[in-house]
């Protein structure tokens, strides 16, 4: 079992690779914001585009409320299936939270504060997934994700 400091200093997030794989983190997270309606969904596989991640999970809220229910939303879900995250940033203001799962990255956007960054397209060679806003749960990622 691997063991990180989280960035905000507090307790240690614990990332235990024997407790699920990667596209089962990535279904955890992107199930919890389903929940709470998150909008424009993508998926990006990044692991052949990047040293640090091999998943980023992208979504919008239309509220700073929003954004924090999500987040709050994904924290919970992954902490009853024993994941702990090794840091969040932007939690208190809300407009971009980002949240460490190790190989999994979750941004969680306000609206407008995606569309300035647009981090799509910062990583325009990844595998893409976009999950539409209508769907209820997710059970599985597409094949080459």
């Amino acid at each position: 079992m691997e063991k990180r400091r989280r960035r905000t200093g507090e307790k240690e997030g614990v990332l235990n690779p024997e407790e699920g794989n990667r596209q089962e983190r990535v279904l955890l997270c992107v199930n919890a914001l389903l929940k709470k309606k998150a909008r424009h969904l993508t998926i990006l596989n990044v692991r052949a585009v990047s040293s640090f991640a091999d998943y980023f999970v992208i979504c919008s809220g239309t509220s700073d409320r929003q954004v924090q229910a999500l987040a709050e939303a994904i924290r919970d879900d992954m902490k009853k299936s024993g994941i702990l995250p090794l840091g969040i940033e932007g939690e208190k203001i809300g407009k971009w939270i980002l949240m460490d799962y190790a190989d999994v990255i979750v941004h969680i956007f306000y609206e407008p504060t995606r569309e300035f960054y647009d981090l799509e397209r910062l990583w325009p060679d990844a595998p893409r997934m976009d999950v539409s806003d209508d769907s209820a749960e997710l059970a599985a990622l597409d094949p080459g994700m």
